[in-house]
This record gives structure tokens, C-alpha cells and sequence, in this order.
């Protein structure tokens, strides 16, 4: 089964529309990469949901998931607690559901 990686985002008051521009430049091509979705959760808040052959490769695309970041991280809020400006999941899937 494939491997998922699930990144919630919170963006600052009125930085939606650079967020979202920002993220819509990138064309992810990394080994292992199938899809992946940005999802609106609520005001200002977003989460990005990807599939890969395998959660070990999106564990070995980190560094290219921390050059996208860069690229809209001053559009983000700290999450605090010493956890930066998101929440990142990654695993591999154990059920799948049709």
C-alpha cells in the first residue's frame, strides 16, 4: 500500500492569497511522489495530504519539502511550543477503503 505524508499549515491574516499563489509555482517531481492535494480546513488554515509509493519516500524527499517551505514560510504562523510553523505526519497506509 502507499505511503501518505499530511502537513497542516496556519497562514498569518491576509497572506492567504501569497500562500496559496506560492504554492501553486511548484511542480514536485521527486522519486516516489503519486499526487498530492492542498485542502482549505478552515480560516486560515490548510493542510496537504500526499501520496507516495512508500513513507520512506517521502521521508527522503525532506529536503526538497523544506525548499518549498522556504518559499512560503514568512506567510506562516508559529505553532509554538518549539514546533515551528508546522504540523508534518508522515506513515504508510494500513487500511485502504473503497
Amino acid at each position: 500500500m502507499s505511503g501518505f505524508n499530511v502537513v497542516r499549515f496556519t497562514v498569518k491574516n491576509g497572506m492567504d492569497d501569497k500562500f496559496l499563489s506560492e504554492n501553486k509555482k511548484f511542480t514536485f517531481d521527486v522519486p516516489g511522489f503519486k499526487r498530492g492535494n492542498m485542502i482549505k480546513t478552515g480560516d486560515h488554515n490548510y493542510c496537504f495530504i500526499a501520496e507516495w509509493d512508500s513513507a520512506s519516500d517521502s521521508i527522503n524527499a525532506e529536503s526538497s519539502m523544506v525548499e518549498m517551505l522556504d518559499c512560503f514560510r514568512d506567510t506562516l504562523e508559529d505553532k509554538g511550543d518549539g514546533n515551528g510553523v508546522t504540523d508534518f505526519v508522515v506513515g504508510d497506509a494500513v487500511v485502504e477503503y473503497h
